[in-house]
């Protein structure tokens, strides 16, 4: 009987899920007043947005909250994107709100964002391009109105810290129609006038009065430039894109200032420093040098220059010692060999080295006598040739031929008139 009936939680997981499977409630954007604002420890924020007739709760997680470029409070018109779900603890519908900006000026502040995603895509903000702030300029550019307070607190700041810096204006319209062309006109104009800083801002203002310094060519011109560049546009809490285009972004023109130049008293205080640690390693170093100065006064060797001689005196008789033992050593070797030699059997009986040499002589002979073509002859053999050739055959004897005979006592010719084989 009670199985028809849904318990709450179940009702509100389904409803739930009908909220979150809504393609329509997934992405919506709305438009009201804030009421009942809390901020949270954790940083959430937790509202309601309210028309005429209805209202909505709305939560903003801190992830979302941090990339506020207002804060909001009880009355502000806003703009708000995000989507619609049930909150199960309470059974009511809330919107979880991703993004939020105040109503009236939503199409700037979008055409804002587009820029700075565009321009930080491009890597204008890039860290790479920014160029260092001198710290101590000689001649500083300002682009700013004439009038106003941003220039009157930018000279003063400048003239207070640092009076010896030259300050050149560069009178500039900063808000209203024309405006983004005469600040990039003197932007352009503040690079011929050798500038070691230049400053580009105005005092505070709405987003409208503020939106020349969101331009792109604004923008493009800052990046562009060759003089190391700080934005000072509006309060603090004001953001332009000149600030993420710029060397350096300032919270004010007074801020501007102070990053621009430095303060002459400490300056001062430095050099008056530097000077007391100069004098200190100064008076140091001459210390150190009169007690070296002492030392080499106050050496052995300089109270008694003699004894220096008298230690190279006395290592010039070690070394004159050492060579007449040396010469006395070689003497006798020499000497000793020449006994030997004296001594020895050869040259004591040089005969019979000679004898050696005659019966080596005789034994030569003999080999030679045993191959002499000649011995050979006397033992009653001939040597047959024809044409100065030796006949060693009987088939190269021709009849009828000449051939020459050769005896060990004389040699006679002959006439071949018969071959027998």
């Amino acid at each position: 009987m009670n199985s028809k009936y849904l318990s709450v939680s179940a009702i509100t997981r389904y409803l739930k899920a009908k909220f979150d499977n809504d393609d329509n409630l997934r992405l919506v954007f709305l438009k009201g007043e804030i009421s009942n604002i809390k901020y949270h420890t954790t940083g959430h924020i937790y509202f309601s947005i309210k028309d005429e007739t209805s209202k909505i709760n709305a939560i903003m997680f801190s992830s979302s909250a941090k990339k506020l470029l207002f804060k909001p409070v009880d009355g502000s018109k806003v703009l708000v994107t995000g989507r619609i779900s049930l909150y199960e603890a309470t059974g009511a519908y809330q919107i979880y709100v991703d993004e939020m900006i105040e109503d009236g000026i939503g199409n700037l502040y979008i055409a804002f964002e587009k820029l700075k995603q565009d321009l930080s895509k491009e890597g204008l903000f890039d860290q790479k391009y920014k160029k260092q702030i001198p710290k101590i300029p000689d001649r500083v550019g300002v682009v700013t109105a004439s009038t106003g307070a941003a220039i009157k607190d930018i000279i003063s700041t400048i003239k207070r810290r640092y009076p010896i810096c030259e300050v050149i204006l560069f009178p500039s319209l900063v808000q209203g129609d024309g405006a983004k062309d005469d600040i990039v006109k003197n932007i352009k104009l503040a690079e011929n006038y050798n500038l070691d800083v230049l400053i580009v801002g105005r005092g505070g203002g709405s987003i409208e009065d503020l939106w020349p310094f969101n331009e792109e060519c604004v923008a493009r011109a800052i990046f562009e430039c060759k003089i190391p560049t700080i934005s000072a546009v509006g309060h603090e809490i004001d953001f332009t894109i000149a600030d993420y285009v710029a060397d350096m972004r300032a919270p004010t023109p007074t801020g501007a200032a102070e990053m621009a130049v430095p303060n002459i008293t400490d300056l001062i205080n430095n050099i008056n420093n530097l000077k007391i640690r100069l004098n200190e390693a100064i008076n140091s170093k001459i210390n150190y040098q009169k007690l070296y100065l002492d030392s080499i006064k106050n050496s052995y060797a300089i109270k008694n220059p003699l004894i220096m001689y008298e230690n190279k005196k006395q290592k010039l008789d070690i070394l004159i010692d050492n060579l007449n033992k040396m010469l006395i050593k070689k003497y006798e070797n020499s000497k000793h060999k020449l006994e030997l030699l004296k001594s020895n059997y050869i040259l004591n009986n040089p005969s019979m080295l000679y004898k050696e040499k005659i019966n080596k002589l005789s034994n030569l002979i003999e080999k030679l006598e045993l191959i002499n073509p000649l011995g050979v002859l006397k033992r009653g053999y001939s040597l047959t040739m024809q044409d100065n050739k030796i006949i060693s055959s009987i088939n190269n004897i021709k009849l009828n031929s000449n051939i020459l005979v050769k005896l060990h006592d004389g040699e006679f010719e002959a006439n071949v008139i018969d071959i027998k084989k």
